[in-house]
């Protein structure tokens, strides 16, 4: 295990009385004005906005390579407001984020599960890899709906964007921000997936109370435990900053040659797309330890690493933002963001405006709930020593050892037979005539011969699609008969077959 550099802390930002915990170099309490609380909660939102918007048009686009520096990124006056109006869903990172805001403001800081689930499934936009698998999962009653046995997607970077909210309304306290995150991430999400949220929510809170983005980057990973993947990766991108910190593509190249391997989302085996939350995530601590402070910097590095390289700059950003406050973004972001704070966010009936005295009004009620208080001028934060979440890992034993072509356009029964512990199926169901209305098709899975998933159900609709066809994993080592056998009942559908993937239990 490496050794992780901890970064000193500066506190010149706290307005009120500080007393320092020299065990962990984290102040026990920290006081600040309210006005200061409201202007860091603002650059957390504001800068998250800032970075999505930045980042628009790249994502994606750049898989296992980086933006070359003399490509110009776009930015200009009333950006943001444009991309709102001519790409409203580009803002998922956002409009996700405010399902849960919306379900805490009606429902309450103790939101049930339940509550967070139905919002998030029964929402109005489209989903895509972990959120869309868990949608499914929860309106068809799976029981742990982010779980890598139900979901393939599980360390896809889903929630990794979603969990800016939880660290925002937890200032300085990065364990109730994990405790919501326990809550939401699990629906769509499961080992280095939940880690991600975890980390990031951690990062937002911590840089409510530390000036030192470096110390900031260190001490939220403690929030997860040292024998994960995640942990690993993280703790090796601090560890290559600190040998090579004037040379970012340097740690980048680093980051491929150790990280970049994917075994879970069935889209990325195999092929450049990497939608796993660690490696985003190290795209994320890229732009902000050698941006060190700079957000300029901030944005145009953690956008340059690429692969999900909106949704990077959005959680750096977000998290910078924080730390410095909404008053110090430059001038140069903010004629960008100009605007755009007072229009609706797509599928929502908020407004950045609104968001961020909504936001305000959550992160005093959490300060009170865990201790703290709050007064007229100033409020007084019980800061928490980040504490590792428990450990759970996906897809263990399991690498991806084939994928096979099929390219059945229209299947009755389709059998294949693979040597291996596991396999998942691609494909989707459309519709036969695209002048009738969507159907739901069914088709039964039979492994060695067992019926062991009867009428499962595939939606044509892209709202309401299943995500893969089939899947199971942890199977006995050796060889295995596949038959899908489709139901169609005079349904306008039908069902198409990309690829399988064959799983075994050893790296060949």
């Amino acid at each position: 295990m490496k050794e992780l550099r901890i970064f000193g802390i500066c506190m010149c930002i706290l307005l009120g009385p500080v007393m320092v915990d020299a065990a962990s170099k984290l102040p026990s309490s920290v006081t600040m004005s309210r006005a200061q609380l409201e202007n860091k909660i603002k650059g957390g939102w504001a800068g998250q906005t800032i970075g999505v918007s930045f980042g628009s048009y790249t994502e994606f686009r750049y898989q296992g390579t980086f933006i070359q520096d003399y490509q110009t990124i776009p930015w200009e006056e009333g950006y943001v407001q444009r991309l709102m109006d001519s790409w409203p869903d580009l803002y998922d990172d956002i409009y996700m984020d405010l399902t849960f805001v919306d379900v805490l403001e009606k429902k309450g800081l103790d939101a049930s599960v339940k509550d967070f689930a139905v919002a998030f499934a029964t929402a109005d936009y489209n989903l895509w890899h972990a959120n869309q698998a868990a949608r499914y999962n929860i309106v068809h009653g799976v029981h742990n709906p982010g779980h890598w046995l139900n979901n393939p997607h599980a360390d896809d970077i889903d929630y990794q964007i979603e969990a800016d909210f939880a660290g925002l309304m937890n200032p300085g306290m990065p364990n109730s921000a994990s405790q919501i995150s326990d809550k939401v991430g699990h629906l769509m999400c499961y080992g280095d997936g939940w880690y991600g949220g975890v980390y990031v929510g951690a990062m937002y809170s911590l840089a409510f109370v530390s000036d030192d983005i470096q110390f900031i980057v260190a001490e939220a990973l403690k929030t997860i435990p040292e024998e994960s993947g995640f942990y690993k990766c993280i703790a090796d991108v601090i560890e290559w900053y600190g040998m090579y910190p004037d040379d970012w593509k340097r740690t980048w190249f680093e980051i491929q040659k150790h990280h970049a391997e994917e075994i879970g989302c069935p889209e990325g085996v195999f092929h450049p797309l990497d939608i796993d939350a660690k490696i985003n995530a190290a795209y994320i601590v890229l732009g902000l330890l050698y941006g060190n402070g700079d957000f300029t910097k901030t944005m145009e590095i953690s956008t340059r690493a690429g692969q999900d390289s909106d949704c990077n700059p959005s959680s750096a950003g977000g998290i910078l933002g924080t730390m410095i406050g909404y008053d110090a973004f430059p001038e140069y972001w903010m004629k960008g963001l100009r605007g755009a704070e007072s229009k609706n966010f797509k599928y929502t009936s908020l407004c950045l405006n609104q968001i961020y005295t909504i936001s305000n009004k959550h992160a005093l009620e959490m300060i009170r709930k865990n201790g703290g208080k709050v007064e007229k001028e100033n409020v007084t934060i019980v800061v928490q020593r980040p504490k590792a979440v428990r450990l759970e890992q996906s897809f263990t034993d399991m690498y991806p050892t084939a994928k096979v072509e099929l390219s059945e356009h229209d299947i009755d029964t389709l059998i294949f037979e693979f040597e291996g512990t596991g396999f998942v199926l691609r494909g989707e169901a459309v519709r036969r005539d695209m002048n009738r209305p969507d159907a739901v098709l069914k088709a039964n899975l039979y492994l060695d011969g067992e019926l062991v998933e009867k009428a499962a159900a595939f939606p044509t609709h892209f709202h309401d699609r299943r995500l893969d066809i089939f899947w199971k994993y942890q199977l006995p080592v050796g060889k295995h008969q596949v038959k899908v056998e489709v139901i169609k009942d005079g349904a306008n559908a039908l069902l198409k077959s990309w690829d399988y993937i064959v799983y075994s239990k050893d790296k060949k």
